[in-house]
């Protein structure tokens, strides 16, 4: 049998073809545009992921059985807010998870509901990008669109309704919308009656292995495939990540340097820190995980080749790079605002200590290094809880660099294990796919089969005791600058 996991990301969707035996057949992607229509704004047309999608399907079916598929399933950015009205179109372009416009709505959950009453009720506090500040700010800027909303659903959710007609999300993904009781897995009351909606404009709550219908028949025939394909719930883009790095179980861990950045920790148990500086989700797996999310980490990189430096030739700008541990240079990787662990929309990236023989290396080697910083920041919360991780899985575009793994193991005191196939969210889709079809009779059973560790970067106690002076220095950055950002 085959299956298919579709990641809907930022810039792309990238859909990739698994065999039963975890072997990939084939990977597409597909870009769409993204839209900032005012500073600090971040939009999509929610239209472009479903036509890209189904593009994407068709090209990656191309050459094999299509009555071998069966079944999809997605990992999908998170956060984002999609709005349908009573005949199902979009209302408004879906406000993004990096979107940073939400800021007195934020300040209002946090200052006024309270930090401590959110958390009751959903485990986490407020940050800009999660989908509840989203719904106030459309009721309150925009009320003839909010009066408009039979509907409201997350990027990836989008996709499910318009291939199976399922009005569904998954638990992982929407314990990112501020709407969730978390620990019970249902949606909280309290927080419906806080941002003024129904339980009715809110999607069927499924684990991310559930099946939640088949192919609608013109979707079906559109796509040549059988129309008895079944659509599973998905998860959340790094919860799916997890699942494609074999981050399920108990004290796992995963760092992810794609357009953002996480640190993702597998947990039986459910447990929330006691500043909130992490995530505390529902996990794929069926149980629960924090989180440490940075908004940009790869993207400070790519910003930096591509829009500064006027090259994509990353691996060259790279080359020069040598003395690990010594760099006078200090990144602040903040451009688009930081959630883990300052939860700050305002903050905004920085260079400095910059000198007369400071290189175009110390500056690349700066923005790696402030990204693995960055991170640092989210592993130093989770210790405090008395989480003692030794050595962490990596995906994303950035975990092809040897370099940036060598910083991120050494920064991190942790071994880095590389996988076999780094394909992410849109291999943790399709093992869903197949736990959802019976394949497997569980997500941790698939990823001990499939997941196959083909390397190690193992920390060097010298470049380590290197890093730490470093990240002493680092850390007393943001809490000086904060007050210019205002």
């Amino acid at each position: 049998m085959l299956y298919i996991g579709i990641d809907l990301g930022t810039s792309a969707v990238k859909l990739l073809l698994m065999d039963e035996e975890g072997n990939i057949k084939n990977i597409v992607s597909k870009e769409y545009p993204l839209f900032f229509p005012h500073p600090g704004w971040s939009e999509q047309h929610p239209e472009d992921w479903f036509e890209k999608s189904v593009e994407g399907i068709k090209e990656l079916t191309e050459g094999f059985e299509k009555r071998e598929v069966a079944g999809i399933s997605f990992g999908g950015q998170m956060h984002g807010l999609v709005a349908l009205d009573d005949s199902d179109a979009v209302i408004r372009p879906a406000i993004l998870w990096n979107d940073g416009r939400t800021g007195e709505e934020t300040d209002y959950l946090n200052e006024v509901i309270g930090k401590d009453k959110l958390s009751e009720y959903t485990a986490n506090i407020a940050f800009a990008g999660f989908t509840a500040p989203k719904i106030l700010w459309m009721k309150k800027h925009e009320p003839e669109n909010f009066e408009k909303i039979a509907k409201i659903m997350l990027p990836k959710d989008y996709l499910a309704y318009k291939l199976s007609g399922s009005f569904c999300t998954d638990v992982s993904d929407a314990s990112g919308m501020l709407l969730m009781d978390v620990k019970n897995r249902r949606w909280s009351d309290e927080m419906l009656a806080v941002c003024g909606i129904s339980e009715e404009q809110l999607p069927k709550l499924y684990e991310s292995y559930e099946v939640v219908g088949t192919l609608r028949k013109e979707v079906a025939e559109e796509l040549g495939l059988p129309a008895e394909v079944k659509v599973i719930a998905g998860a959340g883009d790094n919860a799916a990540a997890a699942v494609g790095t074999g981050t399920v179980g108990d004290g796992m861990c995963n760092i992810s340097l794609g357009t953002s950045g996480t640190i993702f920790i597998s947990s039986r148990k459910f447990g929330v820190d006691e500043h909130n500086a992490l995530h505390s989700f529902a996990h794929a797996d069926g149980n629960y995980h924090l989180m440490g999310c940075m908004l940009s980490a790869a993207s400070c990189n790519k910003w930096w080749a591509e829009d500064i430096l006027k090259t994509k030739d990353y691996a060259a700008e790279q080359e020069g790079i040598r003395a690990l541990g010594e760099n006078n240079v200090f990144y602040l990787p903040y451009l688009m605002g930081e959630r883990s662990p300052h939860n700050d929309p305002k903050a905004r990236a920085m260079f400095i200590g910059m000198s007369m023989d400071t290189t175009r290396e110390d500056m690349t080697q700066a923005v790696l290094e402030g990204v693995a910083f960055g991170l640092r920041d989210s592993l130093e919360v989770a210790r405090s809880l008395g989480v003692n991780i030794e050595r962490t899985k990596i995906c994303g575009g950035g975990a092809k660099s040897p370099l940036w793994k060598k910083i991120i193991a050494n920064v991190m005191n942790m071994k880095v294990d590389v996988i076999e196939s780094e394909e992410g969210p849109a291999l943790g889709g399709a093992m869903l796919a197949a736990v959802g079809c019976g394949e497997y009779p569980d997500v941790e059973t698939i990823a001990h089969k499939i997941v196959r560790v083909v390397d190690t970067v193992e920390p060097e106690p010298d470049l380590v005791a290197k890093y730490e002076e470093k990240y002493s220095r680092f850390k007393k950055i943001y809490p000086t600058v904060k007050g210019l950002y205002q």
